[in-house]
């Protein structure tokens, strides 16, 4: 079965074209088993494209821990350009099915790899998140982890998100407070967790710790929780840049339907046979 490497901003994923085959056995422990970066082909995640009703195709994302993820922003670009390479449609536009419903993208630019992302509209309800935290969402709210206090903003994507705050994010313990956030009590499904640096009124720097990946270059989901909850806060304004190790997205919060649109390129890494 053949395969394909992509990445958007460092956010890699192995690619699987399974409208003509499907890899034997559960997703969860290709994933596992492609996604190591020692004795496989090394991923933050693994992504399988398949038929739908209604869609150009599902769109089924796995964490490299096994676990599968409700949606993810950078895998979303990646598959939408392998969409088009392997003639799963005719684009330039696309629908895909996920867990966190109906996603519609477009190709703006197929040179550069652009691509432009409906993320839908950001879940403010706390018990949707889901957090055990009052608001709608909770906004700067008092958390402890690891003998700090942090003031964490909570909302979904369609995947929950733990939103602080930081002076100086290049710099941050990311890897020490991640996981302890990530599994903290008040997060019942755990949490993707974004330390947010404010820059200006129109451009936030971020690094994220995945749930389920850990430490990773980019989150497309994580770069609209941040500015989303930047917004919410009043510490930038419906269009932010959103600053990454390795490049930026460009966030737009319409206030016309509430939905977060991003952009951001992608780019194939390598194709290979499994």
């Amino acid at each position: 079965m053949r395969f394909t490497k992509m990445h958007g901003l460092g956010n890699d994923f192995i690619l699987l074209n399974g409208f003509g085959q499907m890899p034997p056995g559960p997703l969860s422990v290709w994933a596992r088993r492609l996604c190591h970066r020692r004795l496989g082909v090394g991923a933050d995640g693994l992504i399988v494209l398949s038929p739908a009703q209604g869609a150009d195709f599902r769109f089924s994302i796995f964490n490299s821990d096994g676990s599968r993820a409700e949606m993810c922003g950078n895998g979303m670009r990646c598959a939408v350009l392998f969409a088009q390479s392997e003639g799963l449609a005719a684009g330039p536009e696309f629908t895909a099915e996920t867990l966190a419903g109906l996603i519609r993208a477009r190709i703006t630019d197929l040179a550069s790899g652009l691509v432009e992302v409906d993320m839908g509209t950001p879940v403010l309800a706390a018990e949707k998140i889901p957090v055990l935290l009052p608001g709608e969402p909770p906004l700067a709210h008092p958390l402890s982890a690891g003998g700090r206090e942090f003031a964490v903003t909570a909302l979904s994507m369609g995947n929950p998100h733990c939103v602080v705050f930081v002076e100086d994010a290049a710099n941050f313990p990311v890897e020490h407070f991640g996981p302890l956030l990530e599994r903290h009590e008040v997060f019942p499904a755990r949490a993707n967790v974004e330390f947010v640096q404010i820059c200006s009124y129109d451009k936030i720097k971020m690094r994220v710790w995945e749930r389920g990946c850990g430490l990773t270059l980019a989150c497309g989901t994580g770069a609209c929780a941040a500015a989303a909850a930047s917004f919410l806060n009043g510490l930038s304004g419906r269009r932010v840049e959103v600053a990454l190790p390795l490049g930026s997205l460009e966030l737009h919060w319409r206030e016309s339907d509430r939905h977060m649109m991003m952009t951001g390129p992608a780019k194939k890494v390598f194709e290979g046979e499994l």
